[in-house]
């Protein structure tokens, strides 16, 4: 009579163990890996609205960088605007598309030769200034050393059409 009652507990419990078993192995794929996610910095470097440059860290992704310095308060600045998001709509993962608040972060744009707003500046992939091919019909501002001949920045003063902003993307190496 031991017998019966030792099986009647053993049989149930073996059954538990074999079906949590199977379970765990079941759901223990380590094969499946994580949705991956851009780390908050990466998802800023991306961001068309900018609180921050960091020139270092977003010529590190090797695209061509245009940053836009304007304001809300400025005419020619809201124009431009509509523009500026389009362009950076389309070349998402291409290039690089920043836009300053210089009523909002004024200080970012101390460290450029931004004078006027609109203004954009244009970086190459490497990190070094643009410098526009005969082909590009854009009057720019460029800043350096005379002695030299170093180009640090270039400039555009002014809102630019969709076409000269992908024509300038495009002399930067911007494919289609």
């Amino acid at each position: 009579m031991d017998k019966k009652k030792t099986l009647r507990i053993l049989v149930p419990l073996l059954m538990i163990l074999v079906i949590a078993g199977v379970w765990i192995f079941k759901n223990n794929d380590k094969s499946v890996t994580p949705p991956s996610v851009p780390s908050p910095a990466a998802e800023d470097d991306f961001a068309l609205n900018a609180d921050s440059i960091d020139i270092e860290e977003l010529t590190s992704y090797g695209l061509p960088i245009i940053i836009d310095f304007g304001a809300d308060y400025c005419g020619p600045c809201r124009e431009f605007s509509p523009i500026l998001e389009e362009v950076y709509a389309e070349t998402q993962g291409k290039a690089i598309i920043k836009y300053v608040d210089t009523a909002l972060y004024g200080d970012i744009a101390r460290n450029f030769p931004v004078t006027v707003i609109p203004t954009q500046v244009f970086i190459n992939p490497d990190g070094t200034a643009y410098k526009p091919s005969d082909g590009i019909d854009v009057d720019f501002k460029m800043y350096g050393d005379s002695s030299t001949g170093e180009v640090f920045f270039t400039v555009h003063e002014g809102g630019l059409t969709k076409e000269q902003m992908l024509a300038i993307l495009a002399d930067m190496g911007v494919s289609e």
